[in-house]
């Protein structure tokens, strides 16, 4: 298909015009060093001609892994030398394959995550919390999660000079923490 029939055919939504992602399920011996098995080698590059993604996961560690806390979780996996368990692996390749996003809004009562799709704007963003947010979108005040991590509180980033203030034609990031300023 050329570019106009797909962009055609894209308001229909068809199952089969999403991207794929293939979970090859290995053993526990496999899981470490996914590379050396020739059966992911194969679906590997089955994947790569479909352009799909390929993710090695071993179902019976994931299973393991859902009856323990946090703190269990990562040890249990650093013992095992896997760096991301395998729904972690499942949900980020699906998000970038989608080509979704996440920011967060910080208020006294909670921190919530926001989905919107890559490439948005900030009174866009805005749009995605209340439909008055982005029809009265003045600017965002906007700084990023690594930098929280990286001073520990809001004031500090602050202090650091990391908070800025951005208008209408500011594209949001993956990981901002935004407060909108809007009137209406």
């Amino acid at each position: 298909m050329n570019d106009d029939d797909k962009e055609v055919l894209k308001i229909y939504s068809f199952l089969t015009a999403k991207p794929v992602i293939y979970v090859a399920n290995m053993s526990e011996e496999e899981i470490s060093e996914p590379e050396s098995s020739d059966l992911y080698n194969k679906v590997k590059e089955f994947g790569k001609k479909e352009n799909a993604e390929v993710l090695p996961i071993c179902a019976k560690i994931e299973e393991e892994l859902a009856g323990l806390e946090d703190e269990e979780k990562k040890a249990f996996l650093e013992d095992l030398g896997i760096k991301k368990a395998g729904l972690d692996q499942i949900i980020t390749t699906a998000y970038s394959m989608l080509g979704l996003r996440t920011f967060f809004t910080v208020g006294k009562p909670e921190v919530r995550a926001w989905t919107f799709k890559e490439g948005m704007k900030a009174p866009q963003c805005a749009g995605i919390i209340h439909t008055d947010f982005e029809r009265g979108f003045i600017k965002a005040e906007i700084y990023s999660y690594d930098d929280l991590m990286e001073y520990g509180s809001e004031q500090a980033v602050k202090e650091a000079g990391k908070l800025r203030i951005e208008g209408k034609e500011y594209i949001v990031q993956d990981g901002d923490i935004v407060f909108f300023r809007f009137n209406v």
